[in-house]
């Protein structure tokens, strides 16, 4: 998800991070490894046992960092940074509550703002009411959203992906699992200050594979539908073999 903010963001250098709700600092590590020009980050956590490892993980980094102990809830103006990040953060917080923080977190991003929820119903719902909050205030999308119109996502359908995490073995005592990896699933937006170029259509779902065809669920951002690749377009049949659920469709 970050490397595909990367990517739609291109020459425009991301050199400092602000993470609220950080946790442990879990997506300021993750952003490092996909903006090669990070160099520093401002980690908001009001958990005192968070903030303490979360220390400890940012100190093997040599990546300067400054933890701010506090509710984000209490900032009347959050600190200005070139990406501002919500992970996990918002979800149980009261809806105006949520909004307020999320319009703080935009005027506080020079470059770039990115929300992550659950892929839920309900984290899409949140994820959905703050794109159009922000689309209205002059955001400009850059992904997952192949553009800015009204999501054309309806009845029980929701928009989520997906990302493979290994799991370790206190994991799978916790989760009475027994594979070695679980799929975590998240809904997540990205809006820049300035236009970007964006994706042309967006896969919605695991590509369905068989013989001689590839079916993929494709979002427009104006509209979904459903494109089936045959053996007979060799070039876009071996592009549909490759694609995963997420990836751009260009």
């Amino acid at each position: 998800m970050l490397a595909e903010v990367g990517e739609r963001l291109g020459a425009i250098p991301v050199r400092s991070v602000l993470d609220l709700g950080a946790g442990p600092a879990t997506a300021t590590c993750a952003a490092r490894l996909f903006l090669p020009e990070l160099t520093s980050a401002t980690l908001v956590e009001s958990d005192a046992a968070l903030v303490e490892l979360g220390r400890e993980v940012m100190a093997t980094t040599m990546f300067r960092s400054e933890w701010l102990s506090s509710d984000m809830r209490s900032f009347k103006v959050l600190p200005e940074s070139d990406m501002v990040i919500a992970s996990y953060a918002l979800g149980e917080l009261p809806q105006d509550e949520a909004i307020d923080i999320v319009r703080k977190a935009w005027t506080a991003a020079r470059v770039a703002l990115v929300v992550i929820e659950p892929g839920t119903p309900a984290g899409f719902a949140r994820i959905r009411r703050w794109r159009e909050q922000l689309l209205a205030q002059g955001a400009h999308m850059a992904a997952p959203c192949p553009g800015a119109e009204a999501c054309p996502m309806s009845g029980g359908d929701w928009c989520h992906f997906a990302q493979r995490v290994e799991r370790m073995s206190i994991h799978r005592k916790l989760k009475g699992g027994a594979l070695g990896h679980e799929d975590e699933k998240f809904s997540y937006l990205a809006f820049s200050r300035l236009p970007v170029p964006q994706a042309a259509e967006r896969v919605l779902r695991h590509p369905q594979h068989r013989p001689g065809l590839v079916e993929l669920e494709l979002c427009s951002g104006a509209s979904t539908r459903t494109e089936k690749v045959t053996k007979k377009d060799k070039e876009r049949f071996r592009a549909a073999r490759k694609i995963v659920w997420g990836d751009a469709w260009e």
